[in-house]
């Protein structure tokens, strides 16, 4: 049984960031050629997109940006550096399709020396990038907004309503979310978390996205699971088992080594719960299956890598529907016309 792809998709991570949402929003976007895709949270997460030999990592655009033919917004609920945004803007070349939100707000140098000298920052090991003091200074409301920099005047959109309108004329829309549910600061391992809610509800939020506009939550995991800085990691590996495994990885944003572990069910489940997800991508299965590497076909996948997918979808009860095989975005098994099964027969 099949059915068609449907208009809004939020896109999320199910673990402690690092899963690949930005090789699968990247996928959607040259797959699904949405009308608009919109780049929530902030610049302490780095999504890397690698397609035909070129990669990019970009902290503020969306992921989607390799559809030439998608616009792409950043939403009031974010938060942008401008030399950052600038520059990614440049270097994707997507300046006269991006568009942020009269009221997103602008992280500045004084909030990255509060958090490079805050002793709490150091404790749960913050990215040190200005994001909470930003947030702190929004609380307070003394942040400053992107309709008062000159600098972003041909930039700035009503953003929410903009996408709004997309999904009401049956648009296809692509909402990417940063970090991962186990970060989050209300459902993540306080105080161990981000300064926002990264779960499903509150990558909404940002946008300004009701939730009856959703079809598709689609909760991002990796095929193990890594964490980057303090804080608990269920199951850890101990760092000579994590380069036997190849399971060695370096932060996008700060550089840092990340922690490791076998991927966790229990954790996955409990994501599915609270993103309420429709559907699974797992990324890096060729990390875990050598021989998996590159493949983009279902039956092409070794039996055991099949197994081992069957075995993870009948325990989360949530269709996977992609499989990632590799860094480049297209290394991708696609199942999503066949959510009920029968290609796996």
């Amino acid at each position: 049984m099949l059915r068609d792809i449907t208009p809004v998709t939020v896109v999320v991570g199910g673990f402690f960031g690092d899963e690949g949402k930005g090789k699968v929003a990247a996928y959607l976007g040259l797959k699904d050629m949405p009308s608009a895709a919109v780049r929530t949270g902030s610049i302490n997460a780095g999504h890397t997109v690698s397609f035909n030999g070129v990669v990019w990592k970009l902290r503020s655009v969306p992921s989607a940006f390799l559809c030439r033919s998608c616009r792409l917004y950043i939403p009031a609920g974010a938060l942008i550096n401008l030399d950052i945004f600038l520059d990614e803007v440049e270097k994707t070349k997507c300046g006269d399709r991006i568009f942020v939100d009269f009221n997103t707000g602008v992280i500045t140098d004084e909030h990255v020396f509060r958090e490079t000298t805050d002793e709490l920052m150091k404790l749960i090991g913050s990215t040190k990038q200005g994001v909470g003091a930003a947030v702190s200074d929004r609380v307070m409301r003394k942040l400053k907004l992107a309709k008062e920099y000159e600098v972003l005047k041909n930039y700035l959109r009503d953003v929410a309503l903009e996408v709004n309108e997309y999904a009401d004329r049956g648009g296809k829309v692509l909402v990417e979310g940063t970090q991962g549910l186990y970060l989050s600061l209300y459902f993540g391992t306080y105080p161990y978390v981000t300064s926002r809610d990264t779960s499903a509800s509150g990558v909404l939020s940002e946008v300004g996205l009701g939730p009856k506009k959703v079809d598709d939550v689609l909760v991002v995991f990796k095929s193990y699971v890594t964490r980057v800085g303090e804080g608990p990691l269920p199951n850890e590996l101990n760092p000579d088992e994590v380069v036997r495994l190849g399971f060695s990885e370096r932060a996008s944003v700060t550089g840092r080594v990340r922690r490791a572990a076998p991927f966790n069910m229990e954790l996955a489940r409990k994501a599915l719960i609270i993103n309420s997800a429709t559907q699974v991508a797992l990324t890096k299965v060729d990390v875990l299956f050598r021989d998996a590497r590159n493949v983009r076909e279902w039956g092409k996948l070794p039996v055991e890598v099949r197994n081992w997918v069957s075995e993870v979808e009948n325990v989360l009860k949530v269709p996977i529907t992609l499989i990632g095989t590799g860094e480049d975005v297209m290394a991708m098994v696609d199942l999503r016309q066949d959510v009920f099964g029968s290609l796996r027969r």
